[in-house]
């Protein structure tokens, strides 16, 4: 995926500052800055997050951004069925690869009541993790550990923020109020190897339901996901926002 031609021509005919502009704010190499009154203010926006997008994947030591893959995160679990029969999969250091590797397609912003939303896509990602599980699965009991791997290919997402403003040193910072996103994969493959205990059995019978209902699972588990990578995004959110000056992103 690539900026498309149009946001790139907008850049350049002057959604952003000028360069002695970018100079006289001393602009980190990071920040591209957009004019609040801009008649095309979002698609300054959609390149100005695509510029930190493409630093973000080498790192940006200055906001302590140094190994930006893999994303990892700590557990997840699945829980299908109900009883003592029920299945259950716990999901432990997952590490994926690919995340950063996003274009942002849109920014829609309300820039005075600083409200954001960025629309993304990732052509791919690559997840492998350790797993335990346990009940019973397609009439297998499906007790037992080993490790998992998933191919997740045209993922798209959705992230809406609210801020306000705060005012630190004289200049203007944004905290962030509100965090909401969602997700959608088009096509998933993934499966499990190295079974406790070498049980072909289940191994055969585990691969055959979830490449079989790769969807289902994926919306049984999006909500620990979500929670997740919310946390995550968070994190970065509050730092990115703490670090940089609003004034430095938004020229009124």
């Amino acid at each position: 995926m690539h900026i498309t031609l149009h946001l790139a021509l907008a850049a350049i005919l002057g959604f952003g500052l000028s360069e002695a502009r970018q100079q006289e704010h001393d602009l980190a190499y990071y920040i591209h800055p957009c004019q609040k009154s801009a008649p095309n203010v979002n698609e300054c926006l959609t390149y100005s997050a695509n510029h930190l997008a493409m630093h973000f994947r080498k790192g940006i030591p200055e906001l302590g951004i140094e190994e930006v893959e893999p994303i990892v995160i700590d557990e997840i679990n699945l829980s299908l069925g109900s009883g003592p029969d029920g299945y259950r999969a716990t999901f432990k250091d997952i590490q994926a690869y690919g995340v950063s590797n996003l274009t942002v397609n849109q920014v829609r912003s309300d820039l005075n009541s600083l409200q954001f939303q960025f629309t993304f896509s990732i052509p791919k990602i690559s997840a492998i993790a350790h797993y335990r599980s346990s009940g019973v699965l397609i009439m297998v009991q499906a007790t037992g550990g080993g490790e998992y791997w998933g191919e997740y290919e045209g993922v798209k997402a959705k992230v809406y923020i609210k801020a306000s403003e705060v005012e630190r040193n004289s200049q203007k910072f944004l905290q962030l109020e509100d965090l909401k996103m969602d997700f959608s994969v088009k096509d998933i493959q993934m499966g499990i190897k190295n079974v406790h205990n070498g049980n072909a059995v289940l191994e055969a019978a585990l691969n055959l339901f979830i490449n079989s209902n790769s969807q289902e699972l994926l919306k049984e588990m999006k909500p620990h996901i979500k929670k997740k990578l919310m946390v995550a995004m968070k994190s970065f959110i509050d730092n990115l926002f703490s670090r940089v000056p609003y004034d430095n992103w938004v020229i009124q």
